[in-house]
Formats: structure tokens, C-alpha cells, sequence
């Protein structure tokens, strides 16, 4: 290998924070390829590639060198992070232990041949989802089933309550990153968690206004008046 990776910051940071990329070492106008890679936690193999020419210095910063192709093109900076995909179609990357970071490969391969390149650098990345601070709290009151995350400090913060998908379950990712920026937020199961109703036409509405109550008398929220709902359904 004769290419050295820089990463800004260096070894981790949480998933929705920027990551600067230089590629030191290079021919002057060489050819590469950057190729992204990481396994879910089921074990699924998502990847990205893209191809880039050195400067004159044979640098390579993807802040300032557009991509010539691959998984995507023109200057993206975070190209190899946000084109990660999986080689089968509709298969989702997720994540479902926020406790845990993704862990995120980085290569330099020789040309534009994302699998035959011979490789000349490396680096790895930890991709955080909960911020430095950030406290988790499983939640079980009444008829709801949520976790809640609180930011670090004193608060009271504003609230958000964050309903996530139509498939059921408890997932937490968004609300915990959201967290990170001040925010109390409770992640919600509606449906298909616990002893939750299984399927969605089941689920009573008063089941929100109970979550709801739930926030407004948390010590840590915002009262009535400063209280921020978000009720998003993907």
C-alpha cells in the first residue's frame, strides 16, 4: 500500500456528522478508485464506490475533487457514506442497536476497477448513534412502550416524539441522534412490540395522547407551550 487515508475526525464520529476525506501519496493525476463498505447487524454486506484523478500533487480531497462515476458522481463529499447500498434490491440498511456503532471500511484501489484494483490504502471509521452524553432510558408507563433520550446537562429540553415506519417494532436510531442536538425525544412503538396490538389497524389513537401526556409530565421536558411534536411516518 502507498496511499495514506486521513479521516476528519479521525476514528469516529456520530452517523449524521460530516467526515473529510484525503487521500495522500498518489502519482500526480492518478487514477482511483474509493470503494466504502460495512456489514449490518445481521451481517449484510452494504458498499459504495466511486472514481476520482489525483491533483498535480497526487492529493485527493473529496471536499474539492468531484467523482467521475460509480455509485455516484459530481462533488460529494459524503458520497461513500450516503450511497452505502446492498446488491439486492429493497434490502433497507438500518439500525437497530444504537448502542453499537457501524463500523465503516474505507479503500484506495488502483484505477477505476472498484473489484480488480490493486489496493494502495486503507482506513476505518466508527460511525456512532448515540452521542457523547446522551442518556437512554427504556420506557414502560401505561399502555406506552417507548425509549426515551435525553440530551446531557440539566434541561428541561424540547420534546419530540418520534414515530418511525409501518412495520412495527421500536426503532431508535433518529431519536437518539436527534438527542445529540438537544432535544428530549421518545421514541415510540406503536404496533408489533411487546404486548403492543400486532397489526396497525388495531392500534387505538389514544395510544398517542397517552405518549403524549407522558412527555408533558417529564421533569426533563419543556412545558406545554414550548413542547415541539413530530409525528413522522416513513
Amino acid at each position: 500500500m502507498a496511499a495514506t487515508v486521513t479521516l476528519e475526525p479521525a476514528s469516529r464520529c456520530c452517523w449524521d456528522e460530516p467526515v473529510r476525506i484525503i487521500v495522500r501519496g498518489l502519482a500526480p493525476e492518478q487514477r482511483v478508485t474509493l470503494r466504502s463498505s460495512l456489514r449490518d447487524e445481521k451481517g449484510e454486506l452494504f458498499r459504495a464506490h466511486a472514481f476520482y484523478c489525483a491533483d498535480a500533487d497526487g492529493e485527493l480531497d473529496l471536499m474539492r475533487v468531484p467523482a467521475l462515476g460509480g455509485s455516484f458522481a459530481g462533488l460529494e463529499p459524503m458520497g461513500l457514506f450516503w450511497a452505502l447500498d446492498h446488491e439486492k434490491p429493497l434490502v433497507r440498511l438500518v439500525k437497530r442497536e444504537v448502542q453499537t456503532p457501524f463500523v465503516v471500511e474505507l479503500e484506495v484501489l488502483e484505477g477505476h476497477e472498484p473489484e480488480g484494483g490493486r489496493l494502495l490504502g486503507r482506513a476505518v471509521h466508527q460511525r456512532d448513534f448515540l452521542p457523547p452524553g446522551v442518556r437512554r432510558e427504556p420506557v414502560s408507563a401505561g399502555r406506552v412502550r417507548a425509549t426515551l433520550f435525553l440530551p446531557p446537562g440539566e434541561g428541561p429540553f424540547p420534546g419530540i416524539l418520534d414515530l418511525f415506519g409501518s412495520s412495527g417494532g421500536l426503532c431508535e436510531y433518529r431519536a437518539s441522534l436527534l438527542a445529540g442536538h438537544g432535544f428530549a425525544v421518545l421514541a415510540l412503538a406503536y404496533f408489533k412490540f411487546g404486548d403492543l396490538p400486532k397489526y396497525l389497524r388495531e392500534v387505538n389513537l389514544e395510544y398517542f395522547e397517552e405518549a403524549v401526556d407522558f412527555m408533558l409530565q417529564h421533569p426533563k421536558v419543556c412545558n406545554k407551550s414550548k413542547w415541539t411534536q413530530s409525528y413522522t411516518l416513513w
